[in-house]
């Protein structure tokens, strides 16, 4: 499987799926996921940390834009789009309005598992389109 493969299941089959517990079948045992400034490091952390952002976003749909790989599949970047409704996401009021989020991932895969994470995404826009 090429490893831009195991990154679109990763989000069809996780956050598509809203199944949290799903990460242990795409994430090494020593994953490390950078994102918001956070260091989230290992599969229990990973999968509580995507269970919260699953609670806080209703209908929760994430969109591959692109994805690309580099020559020996050792590294993934992925263009996304995540909408859904508000249910408390950033701190903000679980008020229901529609929300709509772009991101970029770029992975570290070996041996068919995802091991390390670069996550950026436009929180600060979505939160100040939030506050609306």
């Amino acid at each position: 499987m090429r490893s831009t493969e195991i990154v679109a299941a990763f989000w069809d089959d996780v956050w598509n799926a809203h199944d949290a517990g799903a990460v242990g079948r795409f994430a090494a045992d020593g994953i490390v996921l950078e994102a918001g400034g956070q260091e989230i490091s290992g599969v229990d952390a990973v999968k509580h940390w995507v269970q919260q952002f699953l609670d806080h976003v209703n209908d929760l749909r994430v969109v591959p834009v692109e994805a690309f790989q580099n020559e020996d599949g050792t590294r993934v970047t992925s263009r996304w789009i995540l909408t859904g409704t508000n249910n408390g996401i950033l701190g903000t009021e679980p008020d229901g309005k529609p929300i709509a989020m772009t991101g970029t991932a770029v992975w570290s895969v070996a041996d068919g598992k995802l091991q390390h994470g670069w996550v950026e995404q436009a929180s600060f826009e979505l939160y100040h389109s939030l506050l609306k």
